[in-house]
């Protein structure tokens, strides 16, 4: 009895730790994919850390066994847990809702603050899709693979898609009043 106890503790450690380490990240994603909407954003980041505690606990493969049922990268797959809680999210009912205009009041830590806003603003304009696309393969920097696999999609649909979606992101951002370069 000991033993499974301090197995289970040990296990615990393990998950608070990464979720400690994952939150910024997964949080920062989140708030992109739901185009500044930092409510729902903290609501995708607490479904995913629920859904992962439950894998973390029902499996011993986040520790390095060789268990087939082993995620080699908890990281990426909390990531594609996200973005999989994102497009459930928007597929609701309840999903109707829409996210304040304007952003919150805080300090931009880094870059140009107006460009920032355009571009979210932007990307809060594409189809959750086009967005969720996007975020996957130029925000995270996934592969083409990697990100059809986290959308369930051929990876030839990501190719069409992802330029689809960049070429609606240029024509939103063309009339905009700080003109970014995208490449």
């Amino acid at each position: 009895m000991f033993r499974n106890g301090a197995a289970r503790e040990a296990r615990e450690a393990e998950y608070l730790e990464f979720a400690a380490g994952r939150t910024p990240q997964l949080y920062r994603s989140a708030c992109l994919l739901t185009g500044g909407d930092t409510h729902l954003a903290e609501d995708l980041v607490q479904e995913t850390l629920g859904r992962m505690y439950v894998l973390w606990q029902r499996h011993s493969g986040f520790t390095g066994t060789d268990r087939k049922d082993r995620i080699d990268n908890p990281a990426a797959y909390a990531h594609t847990v996200l973005v999989r809680a994102y497009l459930t999210h928007r597929r609701r009912r309840s999903s109707s809702e829409q996210p304040i205009a304007e952003l919150p009041d805080r300090a931009a830590r880094e870059g140009d603050p107006e460009l920032r806003l355009t571009l979210l603003e932007a990307l809060g304009r594409l189809s959750p899709r086009d967005r969720a696309v996007l975020i996957l393969r130029y925000w995270e920097d996934r592969s083409v693979e990697q990100t059809a696999e986290a959308l369930r999609v051929s990876p030839g649909a990501v190719r069409v898609q992802s330029l689809r979606a960049l070429a609606r992101l240029r024509a939103l951002l063309a009339g905009a009043p700080t003109e970014p370069t995208l490449s």
